[in-house]
């Protein structure tokens, strides 16, 4: 992973350590009895660090500065293809836990979407829902790029994965995030809510204008494991959002579950994503 070598920055061996963990809390299949609070004795030493950098540091005040550093989307011009081919660089050649470049990732998930016979808007949201995490190569540490995410403004859910890490977030002695609802009004819709920051709302603002409610709602959610997963904060969600997260957790399966060491052919399979990508994403990109 091409990060400073400062723990405090990467605490992960690499980014997928993240998603490795996800697995372990979210088994594939149901009646494992895996509980999700059994995480503490099991978590590798790294994910623990991460996450008690992202409860200590993701704050309301935080997420402001980034969303005006990064939403009026002036760090480069890319095509999607130039964007998945400089996800690429995020891995180190001398890594060996890393098999595969993540552009081979993003297709495994796309080809599981497609094999089962989704619309071509959901395949391509497979591909190319992890391209924000190029937060990375912007000098973005760990904890500020992957994670699950979770609502500020509002008393953090004990359903999030670690939530003691929390007692160091300034936020969490505010008396007025310290309720449910925190700033918001009940129902108020999650577009109205500040999530942590990360790769997911990133992505979300490049591709908002060109791509389908449901599919902007996988991208823009798909880490919110304590909504799609817990079942938390539903007070904050509007009718629309109910309806949308039926979508996203359709998608979670093909996030979680499509990864394997078998290779892809992108050589071969490339003219068909970048017909795909011509079709909602023509042209270059402001990121």
């Amino acid at each position: 992973m091409v990060t400073p070598d400062n723990p405090q920055i990467a605490p992960l061996r690499d980014l997928d350590e993240w998603e490795d963990d996800l697995l372990r809390r979210y088994p594939e299949k149901p009646g494992t009895g895996h509980k999700f609070r059994d995480y503490e004795a099991e978590a590798r030493p790294g994910v623990r660090d991460f996450y008690r950098l992202n409860h200590r540091y993701q704050t309301m005040e935080f997420v402001r500065e980034k969303r005006a550093e990064y939403l009026p989307l002036q760090k480069r011009s890319m095509t999607v293809w130039e964007a998945m081919e400089f996800l690429n660089t995020l891995v180190d050649d001398s890594d060996p836990d890393i098999d595969l470049p993540q552009i081979e990732h993003l297709m495994q998930t796309a080809e599981a979407i497609r094999r089962d016979g989704h619309p071509r808007w959901f395949i391509l949201t497979g591909l190319i829902h992890d391209l924000g995490k190029i937060l990375c190569l912007f000098g973005e540490p760990q904890w500020a790029v992957v994670g699950d995410t979770y609502p500020l403004g509002c008393r953090f859910s004990e359903k999030i994965v670690y939530p003691e890490f929390f007692a160091d977030n300034p936020d969490s002695t505010r008396p007025d995030y310290s309720s449910p609802l925190g700033i918001y009004k009940e129902g108020c819709g999650l577009d109205q809510v500040t999530m942590s920051w990360g790769h997911d709302e990133y992505l979300y603002h490049v591709v908002r204008n060109h791509l389908p409610a449901p599919a902007l709602y996988m991208i823009r959610y798909h880490s919110c494991y304590p909504i799609h997963k817990e079942e938390e904060y539903g007070y904050l969600m509007n009718e629309q959002d109910r309806e949308m997260f039926s979508w996203v957790r359709a998608f979670n399966p093909y996030d979680l579950y499509t990864k394997s060491s078998e290779r892809v052919d992108v050589a071969a399979l490339r003219p068909f994503y970048e017909d795909l990508i011509d079709e909602y994403l023509p042209g270059r990109l402001a990121w």
